[in-house]
């Protein structure tokens, strides 16, 4: 799943001023929906390990790769060839 969050998102303004960058729960909500749009609500969920390693920009396309089965997932977002975050995602 690709993925841009635009320059007007209600999260940038005050994750940084000056210098605005995509909010590490942004990325992860939309980890979530890419979840969701393949096995449905996922409802109670735990993340016993994310890991953010470089910031992604306003406007940057960033994609979300998958790999599991319910109820355990591990996630990469990456730019490019750049990971971005990596984790994983456990339902209750």
């Amino acid at each position: 799943m690709q993925f841009s969050i635009p320059a007007d998102h209600p999260s940038l303004p005050g994750h940084f001023p000056g210098r605005p960058i995509v909010p590490g729960v942004v990325l992860l909500d939309r980890v979530l929906e890419a979840i969701e749009s393949r096995h449905g609500p996922l409802g109670a969920l735990r993340l016993p390990q994310v890991k953010f390693v470089q910031p992604l920009l306003p406007g940057e396309t960033a994609c979300i790769d998958l790999d599991g089965v319910a109820p355990r997932w591990r996630f990469r977002v990456t730019r490019g060839e750049t990971l971005l975050a990596s984790g994983e995602v456990v339902a209750a």
